[in-house]
């Protein structure tokens, strides 16, 4: 079973990573970099997938931006902090980002023959991303059939569980969650503050457990 994962190497993208191998999958992972400022979760994208002998593309899409203002693209807005339930965490929302990565990675499926195209979209993203709805992923699954001669279908099993379970999935599946990056602002360290890492903080408190990358610190 060929599938293709779209990996930024945060939290939920490792744990479906984990996940589908697991499950039997042959996964391929494709990374964007659009110049985000967290761009440290690349990193360790790179390292997870050697870890586990993945094969792993890196794409460049820093068109993206160029095209779509958010805190996490443009270097004079910053970051707002607190809980992903306030207003100000719009400003993370990068403009039609997944529409971009899923039409580059069905391509990159459809290039290698992986029938399935898969991403990581869970229910606490639904409030401020529009393109993590469940709307959105019925949207574009048909748009998927139709695109090409060579059918893809989309997943996004994560879509209706909360992070706090996708952790304790990941817990089970023995996902090494030093090796994942959630923070929004680009520092060495989390900054404790961004909703990433708010709600990371939450995750782990439901789950019952430490966040490896604060134990760490």
């Amino acid at each position: 079973m060929k599938a293709v994962l779209i990996f930024s190497g945060g939290m939920d993208s490792t744990t479906l990573l984990y996940d589908l191998i697991h499950e039997g999958y042959d996964v391929s992972a494709i990374t964007f970099d659009y110049r985000q400022k967290h761009k440290k979760e690349i990193r360790c994208a790179e390292k997870t997938c050697k870890k586990l002998q993945v094969p792993h593309k890196i794409i460049d899409v820093s068109v993206l931006n160029d095209l779509a203002p958010s805190s996490l693209t443009r270097a004079q807005w910053d970051v707002p902090e607190g809980n992903y339930a306030e207003e100000t965490m719009k400003q993370t929302v990068v403009p039609n980002r997944n529409m971009v990565f899923l039409s580059l990675a069905a391509s990159y499926a459809i290039g290698i023959g992986a029938k399935d195209l898969f991403y990581a979209a869970h229910a606490g993203d639904h409030a401020i991303y529009p393109d993590c709805r469940p709307a959105f992923v019925s949207a574009m699954t048909p748009a998927l059939h139709l695109c090409d001669w060579n059918d893809v279908t989309l997943h996004a099993p994560y879509l209706m569980i909360s992070k706090g379970d996708i952790v304790k999935k990941g817990l089970a599946l023995n996902v090494d969650y030093v090796d994942t990056w959630s923070c929004y602002k680009g520092e060495d360290l989390p900054c404790g503050k961004c909703g990433a890492c708010t709600e990371r903080r939450e995750a782990f408190g439901l789950a019952g457990v430490a966040d490896p990358l604060e134990e760490r610190e």
